[in-house]
């Protein structure tokens, strides 16, 4: 039988439904608590971002109105501060405290699962490359020098658009982090969190006067493959493609 024609969907959204008085109850165990944040020791090299400056001239109500999907790109590079600026909209720190940090978009229940990996194609005085987002301390982490926009298209769907960007961000999703609170529920939650972040995507991308699109149609394990995930624990979940 393709695997397609089974209602899996279906039955994932009914048995996960929340019924009154019969919500799953467990301990919450703090001692096995996943953690908040990913990084990566071992990469190639660190590089720290330029602290986002905004350009307080943006009216916020046309940016919302404005909104929208582009699909083609000029071969213009982007510059680090646009780099800087998109990254810091889709899950900076913008309020920390000694046992917590608030970022640009919520989350259910604090816990963030989502992690990005930029693969970059077209920033100014940046090397190509497979990177990733330490959120921490608003810097990237260098995985894998390269030109990879053709694997990327690939596992896009062979979209063009994943090809002609300057950079693709690769969204993926810690389970664990969310499961550990929500049990099977998080997956609910994890695909909304995933849906802030492109909205925020979308937002700066538009401010910045920047043309932006999502990608749901991926192929999961291919891009999983490139990022040397195992695509159970972590796993990939959303591409946003942005450029000039």
């Amino acid at each position: 039988m393709n695997e397609f024609k089974n209602n899996f969907g279906d039955e994932f959204q009914q048995k996960s439904k929340y019924v009154r008085n019969k919500i799953p109850r467990h301990a919450l165990d703090w001692s096995r608590k996943p953690k908040t944040f990913k990084t990566y020791p071992d990469a190639v090299k660190k590089i720290d971002l330029p602290e986002p400056k905004f350009d307080e001239t943006i009216q916020f109500w046309s940016v919302i109105k404005n909104r929208h999907s582009t699909r083609e790109f000029t071969e213009e590079p982007l510059s680090l501060m646009d780099f800087s600026l998109l990254l810091f909209g889709m899950s900076g720190l913008n309020r920390i405290f000694p046992q917590f940090s608030f970022r640009t978009v919520p989350s259910a229940g604090g816990l963030f699962p989502i992690e990005i990996y930029p693969v970059v194609n077209n920033i100014k005085n940046m090397q190509e490359g497979l990177y990733h987002y330490n959120i921490q301390n608003h810097s990237i982490e260098l995985l894998k020098e390269g030109d990879f926009r053709k694997k990327v298209a690939e596992g896009c769907l062979d979209q063009k658009i994943a090809y002609d960007s300057a950079v693709n961000f690769i969204w993926t999703a810690m389970i664990d982090r969310s499961q550990w609170k929500y049990l099977q529920r998080c997956y609910r939650y994890i695909y909304l969190d995933a849906g802030h972040i492109g909205q925020n995507f979308y937002l700066v991308a538009e401010a910045l006067n920047l043309g932006a699109c999502t990608i749901g149609a991926i192929y999961d394990d291919e891009l999983n493959q490139f990022l040397e995930i195992d695509g159970k624990n972590e796993t990939t979940i959303y591409v946003g493609v942005v450029g000039k």
